[in-house]
């Protein structure tokens, strides 16, 4: 008997611990599915707060995407050539006729009435500027630039003044974006551009876009020579997506040539644009918001020639 009534109490024993340790497994499981996984979203959440996002690169293919449309252009040693069309990417609406000139500036209007915003964009090649005799001339809104990338060495650098002069220039009343002059290469360096845009242009009063500028170097070698048309377009909205994130408007400027040769245009083309193409009326035939239309303007408070431009778009009142 005192044999059986041992064994009854080691099997008692044995299920107790069996509970216990079953209760304990049970406990780390309601733990981790509950108060791990809780601190883990408010973690996540909270860097998401302060982290940019990093772009993701779009690539469906859409080369082959034309609506059997043409753009007839000149070239220097074929003559009148021609681009077929893409389908997906959006016309402009601007009616070209609509474009008159006044006082030296370019306007455009509808129904009699001018709808468009004159601006300029400078650099610190201008120096030192006059900005109430420029706002007293006509001129609403200024592209101030920020910064650079050498095209040899690529080293990014700033604009001496930039500050100085978005400062000024709200203070007077005109409204204000920036640009970068790009050199990019790759879309790390696009990232890092907009990185330092964003930071130079903290506590800054922008209300016009934020631009990405890169252009073809014509007159010297350059780091960008042989840059691919994925690359760039890789460059592109890895700098437009960074700078949207940061809570601004991204735009691209690019001149007709560059614009249809070397971008790739379905990629890009939720973007805002702003266009490079010197003369009366521009002929591009893709969507465009703002248009420089000289480089040789004059301003009153502006020493020397400084590039005029049309916007078409109202972004201080996005919504109207």
């Amino acid at each position: 008997m005192a044999s059986i009534k041992n064994k009854n109490v080691l099997i008692r024993i044995i299920a107790f611990l069996e509970a216990l340790l079953i209760l304990a497994m049970l406990a780390v499981i309601v733990w981790l599915l509950f108060v791990h996984s809780r601190d883990t979203r408010t973690i996540t959440a909270s860097e998401e707060a302060v982290v940019r996002t990093r772009p993701v690169i779009e690539k469906e293919e859409t080369f082959y995407q034309y609506n059997g449309q043409k753009i007839l252009m000149h070239d220097s040693s074929l003559g009148e050539v021609f681009v077929p069309v893409y389908g997906d990417v959006p016309a402009s609406e601007i009616n070209t006729d609509n474009i008159i000139s006044r006082n030296g500036y370019s306007f455009y209007q509808e129904n009699g009435e001018i709808t468009s915003f004159a601006g300029i964009d400078i650099s610190e090649h201008q120096g030192d500027i006059d900005w109430q005799q420029v706002k007293d001339s006509g001129i609403d809104f200024a592209m101030i630039r920020v910064g650079y990338r050498s095209y040899g060495e690529g080293v990014v650098n700033f604009d001496t003044n930039f500050r100085d002069n978005i400062r000024q220039a709200n203070d007077v009343g005109i409204d204000v974006g920036v640009y970068f002059f790009s050199q990019a290469t790759s879309q790390d360096e696009a990232i890092e551009e907009a990185d330092r845009v964003l930071d130079a242009i903290e506590g800054c009063d922008i209300t016009y876009p934020v631009v990405y500028d890169w252009e073809m170097i014509y007159d010297d070698s350059a780091r960008t020579d042989d840059i691919s048309v994925e690359t760039l377009a890789d460059c592109c909205v890895a700098f437009c997506e960074r700078i949207k994130s940061g809570g601004y408007t991204p735009m691209i400027y690019q001149n007709k040539s560059t614009s249809m040769h070397k971008l790739d245009l379905p990629r890009v083309k939720d973007y805002d644009f702003w266009l490079a193409e010197y003369g009366d009326k521009p002929t591009y035939y893709y969507k465009y918001d703002m248009w420089q239309y000289t480089s040789t303007g004059s301003v009153p408070g502006i020493t020397g020639d400084v590039d005029l431009n049309i916007c078409f778009k109202d972004y201080r009142n996005p919504a109207e």
